[in-house]
Protein backbone atom coordinates (compact mmCIF):
# COMPACT_ATOMS: atom_id res chain seq x y z
CA UNK A 1 0.00 0.00 0.00
CA UNK A 2 1.19 3.49 -0.95
CA UNK A 3 0.63 4.81 2.82
CA UNK A 4 1.19 2.10 5.26
CA UNK A 5 2.35 -1.35 5.66
CA UNK A 6 1.15 -4.74 7.27
CA UNK A 7 3.47 -7.21 8.87
CA UNK A 8 3.36 -10.21 10.50
CA UNK A 9 6.42 -10.62 12.54
CA UNK A 10 7.71 -12.80 15.67
CA UNK A 11 10.63 -11.71 17.58
CA UNK A 12 13.77 -14.23 18.04
CA UNK A 13 14.16 -15.27 21.71
CA UNK A 14 15.78 -12.64 23.58
CA UNK A 15 14.44 -10.13 21.54
CA UNK A 16 11.66 -7.46 21.15
CA UNK A 17 8.71 -7.01 18.47
CA UNK A 18 9.35 -2.80 19.32
CA UNK A 19 13.10 -3.16 18.63
CA UNK A 20 12.51 -4.64 15.06
CA UNK A 21 10.23 -1.90 14.26
CA UNK A 22 12.18 0.61 15.42
CA UNK A 23 14.81 -0.93 13.75
CA UNK A 24 13.12 -1.26 10.86
CA UNK A 25 11.42 2.47 10.74
CA UNK A 26 14.71 3.43 11.09
CA UNK A 27 16.40 1.87 8.45
CA UNK A 28 13.50 2.05 5.57
CA UNK A 29 13.18 6.08 6.56
CA UNK A 30 17.09 6.66 5.74
CA UNK A 31 16.60 4.52 2.30
CA UNK A 32 13.52 6.26 1.51
CA UNK A 33 14.58 9.68 2.04
CA UNK A 34 17.65 9.14 0.79
CA UNK A 35 16.56 8.12 -2.99
CA UNK A 36 13.72 11.08 -2.97
CA UNK A 37 16.39 13.86 -2.12
CA UNK A 38 18.24 12.01 -4.99
CA UNK A 39 15.46 11.37 -7.87
CA UNK A 40 14.78 14.46 -9.71
CA UNK A 41 11.34 14.21 -9.32
CA UNK A 42 8.74 16.39 -9.77
CA UNK A 43 6.93 15.87 -5.72
CA UNK A 44 10.66 15.94 -4.38
CA UNK A 45 10.51 19.20 -3.03
CA UNK A 46 6.84 18.77 -1.74
CA UNK A 47 7.52 15.38 -0.10
CA UNK A 48 10.68 16.75 1.56
CA UNK A 49 8.51 19.84 2.98
CA UNK A 50 5.73 17.72 4.52
CA UNK A 51 8.91 15.38 5.90
CA UNK A 52 10.31 18.56 7.88
CA UNK A 53 7.55 19.88 8.64
CA UNK A 54 6.13 16.37 10.13
CA UNK A 55 9.29 16.69 12.70
CA UNK A 56 10.10 20.57 13.00
CA UNK A 57 8.61 20.63 16.38
CA UNK A 58 9.87 16.89 17.79
CA UNK A 59 13.53 17.57 19.93
CA UNK A 60 15.03 14.00 18.60
CA UNK A 61 14.15 14.71 15.00
CA UNK A 62 17.15 16.26 13.00
CA UNK A 63 15.43 16.66 9.60
CA UNK A 64 12.70 15.16 8.02
CA UNK A 65 9.86 12.64 10.07
CA UNK A 66 9.05 9.71 7.48
CA UNK A 67 7.17 7.48 10.01
CA UNK A 68 4.41 8.06 12.48
CA UNK A 69 5.41 7.65 16.56
CA UNK A 70 2.51 5.01 16.38
CA UNK A 71 1.51 1.55 15.26
CA UNK A 72 -1.27 -0.78 15.83
CA UNK A 73 0.63 -3.90 16.84
CA UNK A 74 -1.19 -6.58 17.68
CA UNK A 75 -0.07 -9.56 19.63
CA UNK A 76 -1.83 -12.87 17.64
CA UNK A 77 -2.81 -16.28 19.26
CA UNK A 78 -2.28 -19.10 16.30
CA UNK A 79 -5.41 -18.93 15.71
CA UNK A 80 -5.48 -15.64 14.22
CA UNK A 81 -3.22 -15.98 11.93
CA UNK A 82 -5.06 -17.08 9.10
CA UNK A 83 -7.41 -14.48 9.34
CA UNK A 84 -4.87 -11.73 9.43
CA UNK A 85 -2.98 -12.90 6.30
CA UNK A 86 -5.92 -13.10 4.72
CA UNK A 87 -6.48 -9.49 5.86
CA UNK A 88 -3.25 -8.27 4.58
CA UNK A 89 -4.02 -9.76 1.27
CA UNK A 90 -6.91 -8.73 0.60
CA UNK A 91 -6.12 -5.08 1.29
CA UNK A 92 -5.14 -4.24 -2.04
CA UNK A 93 -8.17 -5.49 -3.52
CA UNK A 94 -10.41 -3.74 -1.02
CA UNK A 95 -8.61 -0.21 -2.19
CA UNK A 96 -9.40 -1.53 -5.31
CA UNK A 97 -5.81 -1.67 -6.40
CA UNK A 98 -5.56 -4.58 -7.83
CA UNK A 99 -8.27 -7.60 -8.85
CA UNK A 100 -6.27 -10.68 -7.30
CA UNK A 101 -4.12 -10.28 -4.30
CA UNK A 102 -1.25 -11.77 -5.80
CA UNK A 103 -1.38 -9.36 -8.87
CA UNK A 104 -0.15 -6.67 -6.11
CA UNK A 105 3.64 -7.01 -6.47
CA UNK A 106 4.28 -5.48 -3.07
CA UNK A 107 2.82 -8.41 -1.64
CA UNK A 108 3.52 -12.12 0.29
CA UNK A 109 0.47 -13.24 -1.84
CA UNK A 110 2.39 -13.73 -4.60
CA UNK A 111 4.54 -16.09 -3.06
CA UNK A 112 1.41 -17.81 -1.47
CA UNK A 113 -0.01 -18.42 -5.02
CA UNK A 114 3.39 -19.52 -6.20
CA UNK A 115 5.00 -16.80 -7.98
CA UNK A 116 8.05 -15.45 -5.88
CA UNK A 117 7.64 -11.78 -4.93
CA UNK A 118 9.96 -8.93 -4.20
CA UNK A 119 10.17 -9.19 -0.51
CA UNK A 120 11.86 -13.05 0.84
CA UNK A 121 9.43 -14.64 3.31
CA UNK A 122 8.94 -17.24 6.19
CA UNK A 123 5.53 -19.02 5.46
CA UNK A 124 3.30 -19.29 8.14
CA UNK A 125 1.24 -22.27 6.76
Amino acid sequence: MSNHIHLIIAAKEGSEVSGIIRDFKKFTAKRILKMIESEPESRRDWMLNLFKFAGKNIRKIKTYKFWKEDNHAIEMTSNMIDGRLNYIHQNPVEALIVEEPEHYIFSSARDYAGTKGLVNIEFIK
